[in-house]
Formats: C-alpha cells, structure tokens, sequence
C-alpha cells in the first residue's frame, strides 16, 4: 500500500529539508538511540514470550522424556504418530509453484509451533472446568469459543513472528505452507503429549497402550494441517493487502476455529451414532468419520491452492519459468515440477 503523505510533504518540492515537519528519519544520536530502544523493546518482548514458551514445553516434556528413557520404543510411537501428518504438509509444501522456502524458516516454524502450542494446553486446562458447569452446552461452548480460536490462533502466531516477516515469504500461498509445518508441530507436540497420559494411566503394556493411542493421534494429525494451511492462506493474504488485513486475517482465522471445533464436537457424536445405525464397531465409525471430515475440509483447501496454482500458470504464460528478462541476480529459484 502506498505511503500516506503530510499536505505539507505532498505541496513541497524535494529540495526542501522536512524533517521533523512532516517526515522524519534517524539522523542524530538521540534517533538512533530511539531506533535501538524500539527494537529492543519489540526483540525483548518476542524473547519473552519465547521463553516463557519454552520454560512451560521443557516442564510438559518430563514425563515423555522420563517414559523414553524408561523405555527406548515409546519415541518411536511419537512418531509415527506424525507421520500421516507430514505427508499432509509435504503435499502442501510441494504444491507451492513459487519459490522454495528456507530449510531454516520451516523448521523455526515447526519449533515454534511446538512451543506455541504450550500456551493453548494452559489456556484450555484453565479454561475447561467452567465450561463443565455448563453441562453438554458447555462442552460445545468450549469447542467453538475456546479450542478452535486458541489454538488456531497459536498456531497462526508460530508463522507470524519469524516466517511472516521474512522476503522468502513472498507469494499468498506462501501462507498455507508455513501455516501447514505450523500444523505438524502443533500435532507432533499435541500427540506426544495424549500417549505419554495414556501410557502412564494404562493398566496394560506400555506398546498395546502406545499402539492404540498413536493410532488415533495419527488419524487426528492431519486436521491440525489442514486448519492452520487454511488460516496461513489468509495470512498471506493479508500480507498483500495491508488495507485490509486485519479483517482478511480474522476471516481466516474464523474458517479455521470454526471447521476445528466443528470436529471437536461431532467427532465425539457421529461415530456413536453410526455404530448404533449400522453393524459396524465404533472404531470404524471413528476412522471413517475422520477420514470424511479431514477429506471434505481438505478439499476446500485443496481448491483455494489449485486456483491460485491454475491462476499463477495463467499469468505467468502457462509455463514455470519466468521469461529471462524479468530475472535478475536477486530473484531465487522457481520450483520445477
């Protein structure tokens, strides 16, 4: 968006000095003393909330660490847990036909998400035992008004503080590849957490009681993918439409929050009722159940991505690469497919 101007800069000629009139760059030390302290300020709270994030993960992650050392094999649950999940976000991932995006950014953004996802577990452990006063319409209240919008919005905060504000992170669906790998460590930390409970409570063996759960997480993974691509998406928007992001972002974030507590409350409804309609067991009315809802909200993502792949061919002449022209030293590679 175009920088607004002063009347006062607008009338005059660029020969004239308007600083600390109408414009204003750091010249003198007291300037750059001020762009110091600003940046610290902004650097600092970040660390902060980093800190805080990574004290409250280091504290979640004893009991997992204490069970793998007890028993080598439970890491290897953790996962395969996963791995259903990171196909997701690979597919995302590859279905950029820009740019490639940085090793190092991805994995910030998977970490982050990681310790982000520490600050959802606070807030809906708090949270939870109000609405339970509330009896069934409480249940659904905390689903919608709490888990969705929390952790969507943790997850979408993982790509905002460092991938968001990268140049690599020059393309609208650039949004839902950062927004995917947010996702995948979303899961990654969200499973290790439910089978380490599990494992702990279960009166069986610790592998029967690992291989049921990591089943079920595994089957639950992918959704974390699909709702932060979605909310990504328009935060990439939004980065190029600054005049209106705000609403572009909150519009993503409402798809998401609103598709992830719609399956927190019907994925504990549905199969119950599938099994009791039909000569199938409730865990493969659960599976499938899952597997529909993942597939229906997955192709709404998958056809924002596809418009905007057709789209980008279309503009760009129906070919991957730009005409030699248009690159320069500068310009990073495009992806070839």
């Amino acid at each position: 968006m175009k920088r607004r101007r002063d009347p006062v800069e607008r009338a005059s000629d660029e020969s004239r000095d308007l600083q600390d009139v109408s414009t204003w760059e750091p010249r003198n030390a007291l300037d750059r003393f001020s762009v110091a302290t600003y940046n610290g300020i902004a650097y600092g709270f970040r660390a902060i909330v980093i800190g805080v994030a990574l004290a409250i993960t280091a504290f979640l992650l004893v009991q997992p660490s204490v069970l793998v050392l007890e028993d080598p094999w439970l890491a290897l649950f953790f996962g395969l847990s996963v791995v259903p999940a990171a196909l997701l976000a690979a597919f995302i991932w590859n279905s950029d036909v820009t740019t490639n995006e940085p090793l190092g950014l991805l994995v910030a953004t998977f970490v982050l998400a990681i310790l982000f996802a520490t600050f959802a577990a606070v807030v809906n452990s708090v949270a939870r035992p109000y609405f339970q006063l509330l009896g069934g319409i409480g249940t659904i209240l905390f689903f919608y008004l709490i888990v969705g919008p929390v952790e969507e919005t943790v997850k979408l905060l993982a790509v905002r503080v460092f991938a968001f504000r990268s140049t690599t992170f020059d393309a609208v669906i650039d949004g839902a590849v950062y927004g995917a790998i947010a996702g995948l460590g979303f899961a990654a930390i969200e499973n290790t957490i439910y089978i380490t409970g599990t494992v702990a409570e279960a009166q069986m063996g610790t592998i029967t009681a690992a291989t049921g759960i990591a089943t079920q997480r595994a089957l639950v993974g992918p959704g974390h993918v699909i709702y932060s691509a979605i909310a990504g998406y328009y935060l990439g928007l939004a980065k190029f439409n600054r005049e209106h992001a705000g609403p572009i972002v909150v519009k993503g974030l409402l798809l998401a929050a609103f598709v992830h507590g719609t399956y927190n409350v019907t994925v504990g409804i549905v199969p119950d009722v599938v099994a009791s309609l039909y000569p199938i067991g409730f865990g493969l009315a659960f599976v499938t159940y899952v597997i529909v809802f993942d597939l229906t909200v997955g192709y709404y993502l998958y056809r924002k991505i596809a418009r905007y792949r057709r789209t980008y061919r279309d503009v760009r002449g129906d070919t991957d690469e730009a005409p030699a022209a248009e690159l320069t030293e500068f310009d990073p590679p495009r992806r070839s497919e």
